[in-house]
């Protein structure tokens, strides 16, 4: 009879072998058991969205509509019932039950309610697969928040044209701020985040902001104006200083004006931020700003403190102190 005498180096190397294997073992289980918690996290999701419950819709729009923890502020419930009732009617045959227009940040977050499940695609452009939302059913509804003098600058044509390829839209910032010289009525700050389509059928988060001026008519408040463009996301990190705040208070009012003596601590409310100076002037003077998804601060105002300690608005161009 042979005996068998095994190193201790081939011991060694057996149970390596034999543990490596159960370490593997091991991966595709749980790489098993992850794929079937994942596969009933989509089915628990899938019952959930056919469920009417808001509450549950808006979890699932939450995770699978946006990437920003900003709240949807277009929560507005409009289905189809809703719209069910404009259905097949020109813009100018639609009116609009006068709730819907009782205040005017009432109106701005039902009429970007209305268009929140709007889809205008474009040929050679797109992403999904089927109908898109609500399709292109809202825009006739959402033509008739616009006032009766804003209708006759902007054509139905024209109104559907600003909507090209955007698919869904999230309004996720609205801010009064003080009037200006193109709008007589209350104006608003917006920031909006749609889906977009694109020559390759993938989908595309694109952010845009802008302002919307308000405008009374009979009981109601309707859009006297509306203005937005598309946010960039390379320029601001890879050029310039004018999308910081404090650069733009210490660069346009210091440098060019000479009016900055001493700069106090920004105070930042959210998106909201506050910068205070000491003019040279003797006057303190308060530059506010908002700021973007994109991380850019945009301008909104700028106030000076009278004799009476309080604050005035005012409107200063620094670039003239470049002339």
């Amino acid at each position: 009879m042979k005996i068998f005498i095994i190193s201790k180096k081939k011991i060694i190397m057996m149970i390596t072998i034999v543990f490596s294997i159960l370490v593997l073992l091991a991966i595709i289980v749980s790489k098993q058991n992850k794929h079937v918690t994942v596969d009933n996290d989509l089915h628990q999701v899938y019952r959930y969205s056919t469920n009417d419950n808001n509450d549950n819709y808006q979890a699932i729009e939450t995770e699978y509509f946006r990437p920003s923890n900003l709240p949807i502020l277009n929560n507005k419930d409009f289905r189809s019932n809703f719209f069910s009732q404009f259905y097949g009617k020109e813009p100018d045959n639609i009116t609009l039950p006068s709730y819907l227009l009782e205040e005017p940040e009432d109106t701005i977050i039902n009429y970007f309610s209305v268009l929140k499940q709007a889809a205008n695609p474009v040929e050679g452009k797109g992403t999904g697969c089927g109908t898109l939302g609500y399709s292109r059913n809202p825009y006739p509804v959402a033509y008739n928040f616009l006032s009766s003098n804003y209708q006759e600058k902007l054509s139905y044509d024209e109104f559907l044209a600003l909507f090209e390829n955007m698919l869904h839209m999230n309004l996720i910032k609205v801010h009064e701020v003080p009037e200006n010289e193109s709008c007589d009525g209350t104006r608003y700050f917006i920031e909006f985040e749609s889906i977009v389509g694109s020559e390759d059928f993938i989908g595309h988060f694109a952010y845009y902001y802008g302002f919307i001026c308000m405008e009374e008519e009979g009981e109601n408040y309707k859009i006297g104006n509306i203005h937005f463009q598309g946010e960039d996301y390379l320029c601001a990190p890879y050029h310039g200083w004018n999308y910081i705040g404090e650069a733009v208070v210490d660069i346009t009012y210091g440098n060019w004006c000479s009016l900055v003596e001493e700069r106090y601590e920004t105070q930042q409310d959210g998106y909201v931020k506050n910068i205070y100076f000491k003019g040279t002037d003797g006057y303190e003077y308060w530059i506010q700003f908002f700021q973007l998804t994109n991380g850019k601060d945009i301008e909104i105002a700028q106030y000076r403190k009278n004799n009476n300690g309080e604050w005035e608005l005012i409107k200063m161009n620094p670039k003239g102190c470049l002339d």
